[in-house]
């Protein structure tokens, strides 16, 4: 049965590391797709591509040598498309309590063998949390069309 929630849990290695010492940003960009491309592919059940990424938002750095944890869950099913919520944490061995460093939405789309999009099971809300986490989904969705519009004359479509 297909799970709406994947978490990986790993060490951040000193190849992750930037110019400041720290884990550099594109290499938490890529955990979060990896992540977020398991939940989605869990959930579709094919082959999924991603086509949004948004609202990424680094809090704190992780330093290298701790642990990271990855949550990513579905919160939003369109016709084809299926919305992630994705949160990195990390820990020091020392701690015991994860910290937020990093949150953000990606969209895939489930796609055929010849890529075009295919349907997709709707997910659909249980809990109140669930509720609320779907409804900002809908609400950034429509965020997105409108600065779409409002972009349109700038674009070279």
């Amino acid at each position: 049965m297909a799970s709406n929630k994947t978490t990986f849990q790993f060490i951040s290695e000193p190849g992750d590391v930037n110019f400041g010492g720290k884990v550099h940003g594109g290499t938490v960009m890529k955990w979060i797709d990896q992540a977020a491309y398991t939940c989605a592919r869990n959930w579709a059940e094919s082959y999924c591509v991603t086509v949004y990424v948004g609202g990424i938002r680094f809090y704190k750095p992780i330093g290298i040598g701790e642990v990271i944890k990855i949550d990513s869950q579905v919160i939003y099913t369109g016709s084809s498309s299926i919305h992630i919520m994705v949160e990195v944490y990390s820990r020091s061995f020392e701690q015991k309590k994860f910290e937020k460093k990093t949150h953000c939405i990606i969209i895939f789309v489930s796609v055929d063998e010849n890529g075009n999009p295919k349907k997709v099971k709707p997910w659909v809300p249980k809990t109140d949390q669930e509720k609320k986490l779907e409804e900002y989904a809908l609400k950034l969705k429509t965020l997105r069309e409108e600065i779409h519009e409002e972009m349109r004359p700038f674009f070279n479509e």
